[in-house]
């Protein structure tokens, strides 16, 4: 269930539901009708940013916090690197970061398009 174990950097595992079909991230029971009845899956494709900040806290460098939707319906709070943190914006594809591990439990992802100095007026 990690990144690093997706396919060519673009898939991702995630948990559905064997009993209603719910998509979820890192969950033991199902979230809507609690089933442990659950199956890993590999997502169809990259995910979309739906919300991104930059953040100073606990580091003295600048790092980016992001939420990132996938197909299948689900969110999955990570962090996006391979870019400076101001350049990642709502709307943006990532997919897994090659050769990235998690870093107490951080999932990492990068850009599918690289930012360039214009990124910022997305």
């Amino acid at each position: 269930m990690t990144p690093a174990e997706a396919d060519g950097g673009t898939g991702f595992t995630f948990k559905r539901c064997r009993w209603c079909g719910t998509a979820s991230f890192r969950r033991l029971l199902c979230p809507v009708c609690a089933s442990s009845d659950l199956e890993t899956q590999r997502s169809a494709g990259p995910g979309i940013v739906v919300q991104s900040r930059v953040v100073h806290r606990g580091t003295g460098v600048a790092r980016n916090e992001s939420l990132v939707r996938f197909p299948e319906d689900f969110v999955v709070p990570c962090r996006v690197v391979g870019t400076p943190p101001h350049l990642v914006w709502v709307g943006a594809e990532v997919r897994t970061a090659p050769g990235v591990t998690e870093d107490a439990g951080e999932v990492c992802f990068e850009l599918c398009e690289p930012a360039g100095d214009d990124a910022y007026y997305r």
